[in-house]
């Protein structure tokens, strides 16, 4: 149990000065939150084991730090690339005082006398047992159990004073089933290759010398996209980062053999890379263990290093790690578990930092639905918080189609509201409007949207696995103003094509996308070839962050959050996909249009138009 004493912390002692707390309001239930399908509940969770739970106190102005949003980053306006500063985003999001000293008051009172902040004080952290949690939230917590192992520690409903309604937002890890998947199509060995049907040679031939289906290289890439010769200036000043969670490291002997074969000017670049631990997170110089072989572990991580090493050499890099690694099983003894809430915990430690990377790639995601929908806006916006201060987010759209993690599996194709209706289930992050969505692509001449029909026979004799560039329309968040003109067309060209399997209010993905099928990479000191917008993502940010060293190196702003520029005049510096579909849900899914669309976006980038679009705006 929690001691009774107070033992208020400085940050507390300097805020809070109380005479005895005591409750003010009978407790009310504040959220409900159905178990997600494939998650099962085994039983009560452990009482001792503790939590790390994260208390969202209501922002002060979040419209005003919106407004500011999208004033720096609208290539029209006037303040277009006067990006905020740390203490400036803090001021306008520190929740009023009020709000804080009723949560203050509330946690004494229930003998919670520890806790830190975010830097602008809208999240407040606690640790606590099952125990004292089901007390304090008038709750009980089970473990559940996802189909592929892994557990959490949760519940589907939760309460509050009422009188704190109005000042807490969401505490988590409470109804939260959200896992970070990785966006690549993953195998128990190396992915082997499946040759398109339709699949054309280049006719250029600089391109066919360097661009093959069988396996795509930096040299492919930098030549698809003219980034190929680019001098940097200023790779001191610019940099690059990329997330990794769920225990996945890059592991600098798998890059140093990536880049002496498909770089070799870039080799210092596997081990001069930083790391970042967050919560934990792992860090490593050596090869891969034998644990981590066996598990397939950092896959992801290495096609992420060797893709931006690859691609941006001598930018610094970083790579950050953040702790908590499922499947886990909840282990009283071990005092303190990892709890697998990634994106918070990742965004809350960068929102502390004052330099920042100018671009930040992660390929992972997981099921909108999983995520309770106030959770995921206060995830949102945070990320709307770095778009403010200059930072590009790019996240991958998914590798299901319009079905997302369900891919292909109409069974799995289910709303998560307690009605069961058939839906395309939308992915998170890539679904928040603060961040630029990232589809897939493959071939050369032309592009087209990245797609592998389910039962795809290979060159192994085995039957492979569907995939198809994520998309879709957020349940959860509207569409933002700058996708109108854009979004609104495209659905008058669908009309009534899957009309009630998704919102054509919500905010509608990819903004852009890449090639995404069958990257080399080495993993285990083994080379191989994988695919996804897990590999799409890390490439479209290597040729933003190229960008952002020209604008830089003129004395310019970064690009920052891209959307309004990109669906204002940035997409002219894309090159539109015009054929292909994804498919989902046991349906075609959504079609590739001329103009933006739901599977590729606005398309592929053009390195030299998009300098020449992004310096005309200063």
């Amino acid at each position: 149990m929690l001691g009774a004493s107070i033992l208020l912390t400085v940050a507390v002692a300097a805020q809070v000065v109380l005479a005895t707390p005591i409750a003010r309001s009978a407790y009310s239930v504040k959220e409900t939150h159905y178990a997600p399908r494939r998650w099962t509940q085994k039983g009560r969770a452990p009482r001792g084991q503790m939590l790390s739970l994260q208390i969202a106190v209501k922002q002060g102005d979040f419209e005003e730090l919106e407004r500011n949003l999208y004033e720096v980053s609208d290539p029209s306006h006037s303040r277009y690339g006067q990006h905020l500063s740390h203490e400036e985003v803090n001021a306008l999001v520190k929740p009023k005082d009020e709000a804080l000293d009723l949560v203050h008051e509330w946690l004494l009172f229930n003998g919670v006398d520890k806790f830190d902040y975010s830097p602008s004080k809208d999240w407040i952290n606690i640790k606590i047992s099952v125990e004292d949690a089901e007390r304090l939230l008038a709750t009980e917590y089970s473990t559940y159990v996802h189909e592929d192992g892994t557990e959490q520690s949760r519940t589907t409903k939760w309460s509050l004073p009422l009188h704190l309604h109005e000042h807490i937002d969401t505490i988590q890890p409470t109804t939260s089933f959200m896992r970070a998947v990785p966006r690549s199509v993953q195998f128990k060995e190396f992915e082997n290759v499946v040759i398109p049907a339709d699949y054309k040679p280049p006719t250029d031939k600089t391109l066919a010398r360097v661009c093959t289906i069988n396996g795509t290289t930096p040299e492919c890439f930098k030549t698809l996209y003219k980034t190929l010769g680019y001098k940097q200036k200023v790779p001191g000043k610019n940099k690059i980062a990329f997330n990794n969670f769920l225990g996945e490291v890059p592991i600098r002997p798998d890059a140093e053999i990536f880049l002496k074969k498909y770089e070799p000017k870039a080799v210092k670049g596997a081990y001069e890379f930083k790391f970042v631990s967050i919560d934990g997170g792992p860090q490593q110089d050596n090869a891969s263990s034998p644990e981590q072989i066996a598990a397939g572990t950092s896959r992801e991580a290495n096609l992420d290093v060797q893709t931006i090493i690859g691609m941006t050499y001598p930018m610094p890099v970083i790579a950050y790690t953040t702790g908590g690694e499922p499947p886990q099983t909840p282990d009283a003894a071990a005092g303190d578990p990892p709890g697998n809430e990634p994106y918070l915990a990742w965004v809350t430690y960068v929102l502390k930092q004052r330099d920042l990377p100018q671009v930040i790639s992660t390929s992972y995601g997981d099921d909108e639905q999983t995520v309770p929908l106030e959770y995921a806006k206060r995830v949102c916006s945070s990320f709307a918080q770095l778009g403010a201060r200059g930072i590009s987010l790019l996240f991958g759209s998914g590798d299901g189609g319009a079905g997302d993690i369900a891919g292909n599996d109409a069974e799995l194709c289910i709303s998560n509201d307690g009605k069961n209706t058939t839906k395309f289930i939308a992915s998170f992050p890539a679904s928040c409007p603060y961040v630029t969505t990232v589809g897939a692509t493959q071939g050369f001449q032309p592009e087209v949207a990245a797609y592998r029909p389910a039962n795809s026979l290979g060159p192994d004799g085995k039957l492979h696995g569907y995939y198809a560039s994520g998309s879709g329309f957020s349940e959860y968040f509207p569409r933002p103003k700058y996708q109108d003109a854009a979004v609104k067309p495209y659905l008058k060209k669908l009309g009534n094509l899957h009309e009630g399997l998704y919102n054509p209010a919500g905010r509608g993905y990819p903004d852009i996308s890449a090639q995404g099928l069958y990257f080399e990479y080495v993993w285990n000191a083994t080379n191989g070839v994988i695919s996804g917008t897990s590999a799409s993502t890390p490439l479209l940010s290597s040729v933003l962050a190229l960008v952002n060293d020209a604008l830089i190196a003129d004395g310019k702003a970064p690009l920052g959050f891209l959307n309004p520029w990109l669906y204002e005049k940035g997409y002219k510096g894309f090159t539109d996909i015009l054929s292909g579909g994804n498919g989902g849900c046991n349906t075609t899914g959504f079609p590739v249009t001329k103009d933006w669309d739901a599977v590729t976006g606005f398309g592929t980038p053009v390195f030299p138009t998009i300098v020449k679009l992004a310096k005309g705006n200063h």
